[in-house]
């Protein structure tokens, strides 16, 4: 049985535990630390109540029905439906349009609980998130009660449309154009890889709206708001990954769309900086998703060489196993605490680029690194789709990959190291 109503409509109601503007001593201080602890690896009680909250739910509600959404590549709208009842969703909301208001380091909490039972039901919960974040930092008052305001109402998905067939992580070579024609703006290109792209209410777009080649990127783009039923929108077939299977990813064309001007955000020209600042805010919870996939990896093999006996003993008294399960827990603690401070950095409404892709590059390495270690502990029957660590093997892969690659995440780590020293 889940938490009771009354502890749920406290989540509604919600306390912002650290607000990403305040000072660090009264994010302390609100969340009921006094300002003399200073550096702390305490939580909060309600943060624990947000963790124990998702633990649950992650464990009893999602757990049990992960493989099956696994083969079947369905979306797993109705463990949605009950993680949005709980509050579980859209955490990052405001609360003055009707959301939570959490932290980004709540939000990592939250997340990395769910990453644990499955990655792919998480990637399709955190997608909101990625995808209301530019309008959670530069919407407009009227934008963010239209937009936010109903995903707070019912359980609606929206989705971030800025990746292209041939842009990946080369956000400036985006081709998807958008013209203005009086009031409108005219919008032609094809998005890739856009998850919940099937399944959503709204999309951040990104498009570029000057179409000199030498204008700089912080000036070429602008991001808008698009609504997903809006005529000369084509949602293509849902692709089948090789991981996170039930996540809803899909090529999304548009032809001649047509969106008000009222759904610029902020002005023309300032969609890049929008859409790269969302990042800062929506890589640390991808790391916490690797860190919580890690963190069941080494749970699944820990159980297994406890279990598993060979030459006369559990295989976790052989030193070559053993060392294998003492290198995943080191990882896994050290994906852990860079995650939260890369969370606990942005809180405190300092700018977190170097920290956001140190964890975001490090956790999804350690994911792939600690999941295929699992299947190593499990021998043959990891190598079978009876046993889960093969699906936490295929479902890690895609954390080097999405919000920017493992590689892209190093060169903006030696960019802002060096930028240290330059100055």
């Amino acid at each position: 049985m889940l938490l009771s109503k009354v502890f749920k409509a406290s989540l509604r109601s919600g306390v912002r535990l650290q607000s990403s503007t305040a000072t660090a001593s009264a994010a302390a201080s609100s969340a009921g630390h006094a300002s003399s602890l200073g550096f702390s690896f305490e939580m909060t009680d309600q943060q624990k109540e947000f963790q124990q909250l998702a633990r649950k739910f992650a464990r009893e509600e999602m757990l049990p029905v992960a493989a099956a959404y696994d083969r079947s590549g369905e979306y797993p709208f109705p463990i949605i439906k009950k993680a949005w009842e709980l509050g579980l969703v859209n955490g990052h909301i405001p609360q003055d349009y009707g959301g939570m208001g959490l932290s980004i380091f709540d939000s990592c909490l939250i997340t990395e609980e769910l990453a644990y039972a499955c990655t792919g039901m998480q990637t399709a919960i955190e997608a909101n998130s990625l995808g209301q974040m530019p309008v959670i930092l530069a919407g407009s008052d009227a934008q963010k009660r239209k937009y936010l305001g109903r995903m707070t109402e019912e359980p609606l998905m929206c989705a971030y449309c800025v990746t292209e067939p041939g842009a990946g992580s080369d956000v400036a070579s985006l081709k998807t154009r958008a013209v203005k024609m009086g009031d409108e703006y005219v919008v032609n290109g094809q998005k890739m890889w856009i998850t919940n792209g099937g399944k959503a209410n709204w999309y951040f777009l990104l498009a570029r709206t000057n179409a000199d080649p030498k204008c700089p990127a912080s000036k070429a783009f602008t991001g808008f708001i698009v609504e997903a039923d809006t005529p000369g929108i084509q949602i293509g077939r849902k692709e089948m990954n090789m991981g996170q299977r039930c996540s809803d990813t899909r090529g999304i064309t548009f032809e001649d769309v047509r969106i008000p001007k009222e759904n610029v955000l902020i002005a023309e020209g300032a969609g890049f900086k929008i859409a790269m600042g969302a990042f800062d805010n929506t890589r640390p919870p991808v790391a916490a998703g690797a860190t919580g996939l890690a963190q069941r990896a080494l749970d699944e093999a820990t159980n297994y060489a406890l279990e598993r006996k060979t030459f006369g003993r559990v295989i976790a008294e052989h030193q070559a196993v053993s060392f294998i399960l003492a290198e995943m827990a080191m990882k896994v603690e050290l994906a852990r605490m860079a995650y939260q401070r890369s969370a606990w950095e942005v809180d405190q409404g300092r700018r977190n680029t170097y920290y956001a892709s140190i964890a975001k590059a490090f956790a999804g390495d350690i994911a792939n690194q600690v999941a295929t270690d699992a299947v190593q502990v499990f021998g043959g029957n990891g190598f079978n789709s009876e046993y889960p660590v093969e699906k936490l093997m295929r479902d890690a892969k895609i954390y080097q990959i999405y919000e920017g690659t493992a590689q892209i995440q190093r060169v903006i780590i030696a960019r802002e190291h060096l930028g240290r020293f330059k100055k």
